[in-house]
């Protein structure tokens, strides 16, 4: 027993003592529009977006109820009153009673804005219990079984009107900023995306330049022998190859600083190495500038955001010149009955009619309503002049996004010929500075053009499609698919 014991203990602390088995590493093969879905769905910048969506909705759902019949139930459940209060009596002196009452009260309302005319109507019914307490207690019921009362501002401004002009311009807007703020989302996923390639590619690039160095070192070093080399080329290859292992620890560096920033933003784990497909072609599309601005002008949120600013600094003077005067009508009309009982309080019902008008002119206010008029109307040409130069910058920038994308198509093809003829005479320079027909120099100019052309060639496929995206992002228009960009917002919303 003492011997499996200590058995026991010696594994236990062995078992310990061994450092913690890593987690495997998985190869994640990722292409272009599959790290644009998964930003979509995980990344922080498409969280707020949503949360941002599901403010605007909420605030449009708020307006919708704010038009539709309102029901309450008001009460007093109960009300205890024992205290004296102060009394006129006839001959006008005073004296003070004592009141020692028990009350209950309730109501229902049924309220409804009128969209028409800004005014107001509802119906009610209303029962009132009192019991007087002390010597001589008895019971008393008032009711209310139906009332209607209206309320309507004469010359005031239509609140109501100018809410239902306003408010789904505001709703739409904020769908439309939705989708944009997700077209976003898509282009930040290709800014990461091709800075990882690039970064991929440059490692590939100083890890081949590296083995290619070492070798034609060691040629070198044959080829020094025999006298067909000077010491200067030899020690010109030695330091090229000291200068590609720093190149390629510095690529490695920033592959990796690259891999965690995609890795982070698409909400990917760490054991996750991503490999990013490059996109082998581009589609053959060709823009047109009146096509893609009529797309821009029905889609975006930039021409509801133009509609909604001049709609509400229509509103502003239409408040301003209604607060000039006020005349508001109040009428009500009903029937109420009283009794010791709370049957018989329902008969013998008695008529309740009530009708007010208010008025509110001001005779002298030294020109205050008039300059509040002016200030609204000055607001008002301030953001029309603003928004007819927003237009002007929106249509210039979409122009030249559109010029931008045409142009790009024929860089992307020449940039894809240099890439391959740098290659090929890269190929061929090694093979010639072997047999000795060109020098170091040649040598190392041919390897930094083929370095150069396959980096602009990466860069000029970003540029493609960064430009695409763009017009995408502009328009809310996918011209490959040659469809709308839309979304399903009743289950965005429930997600």
């Amino acid at each position: 027993m003492k011997k499996g014991y200590v058995i026991f203990v010696c594994l236990f602390f062995l078992s310990a003592s061994l450092p913690g088995e890593e987690k495997e590493e998985i190869i994640r093969r990722l292409t272009l529009q599959e790290a644009i879905e998964l930003a979509q769905l995980r990344s922080v910048d498409a969280a707020v977006a949503l949360n941002e969506l599901k403010t605007a909705y909420w605030e449009y759902r708020t307006y919708r109820a704010d038009q539709l019949p309102e029901v309450t139930f008001t009460g007093t459940l109960p009300a205890y009153d024992r205290q004296y209060s102060k009394y006129q009596q006839g001959d006008g002196s005073y004296t003070y009673v004592r009141n020692n009452s028990l009350g209950l009260t309730g109501s229902f309302s049924i309220e409804q804005r009128i969209a028409l005319t800004g005014g107001t109507i509802a119906l009610n019914s209303s029962l009132d219990f009192t019991r007087q307490l002390g010597s001589g207690a008895f019971n008393e019921y008032m009711s209310v079984p139906v009332g209607v009362t209206f309320t309507q501002p004469i010359f005031g401004v239509n609140d109501q009107k100018w809410k239902r002009r306003i408010e789904p311009v505001r709703y739409q807007e904020a769908k439309a900023a939705y989708i944009e703020a997700v077209e976003d989302v898509t282009l930040s996923t290709i800014s990461y995306f091709f800075n990882l390639i690039l970064a991929g590619e440059n490692r590939t690039i100083a890890r081949q330049n590296l083995e290619n160095a070492d070798k034609l070192y060691e040629i070198a070093i044959a080829k020094r022998k025999i006298g067909h080399i000077s010491e200067s080329e030899l020690m010109q290859l030695n330091l090229a190859a000291l200068q590609m292992k720093g190149k390629l620890t510095e690529a490695e560096s920033n592959l990796n600083a690259q891999m965690f920033r995609l890795r982070a933003f698409l909400g990917l784990s760490e054991q996750e190495q991503i490999e990013p497909v490059v996109p082998e072609s581009a589609p053959s599309l060709r823009m047109e500038y009146q096509t893609v601005l009529a797309k821009a002008q029905e889609h975006n949120s930039f021409a509801k955001n133009i509609l909604r600013r001049q709609l509400e600094a229509d509103y502003a003077v239409a408040t301003a010149k209604g607060h000039r005067r006020s005349i508001n009508l109040y009428a009500s009309v009903g029937f109420t009955g009283k009794d010791l009982a709370m049957g018989a309080a329902y008969n013998h019902l008695k008529g309740n009619q009530i009708v007010e008008i208010g008025v509110s002119i001001p005779l002298l206010d030294w020109g205050k309503r008039k300059g509040q008029v002016k200030v609204a109307e000055s607001n008002r040409e301030v953001v029309l002049s603003k928004t007819r130069q927003e237009q002007m910058n929106f249509n210039q920038d979409i122009f030249l996004l559109v010029e931008n994308f045409n142009n790009q198509a024929g860089q992307l093809a020449i940039a894809g010929e240099a890439d391959r003829i740098a290659q090929k005479r890269y190929e061929t320079s090694i093979e010639t500075f072997m047999i000795g027909k060109i020098s170091v120099l040649d040598l190392n100019d041919a390897r930094q053009s083929k370095d150069d052309a396959r980096q602009k060639h990466i860069q000029e496929l970003y540029l493609y499609w960064n430009y695409y995206y763009n017009i995408r992002s502009v328009t809310l228009f996918d011209f490959i698919r040659n469809d709308t960009l839309d979304a399903d917002f009743e289950r965005i919303i429930r997600r």
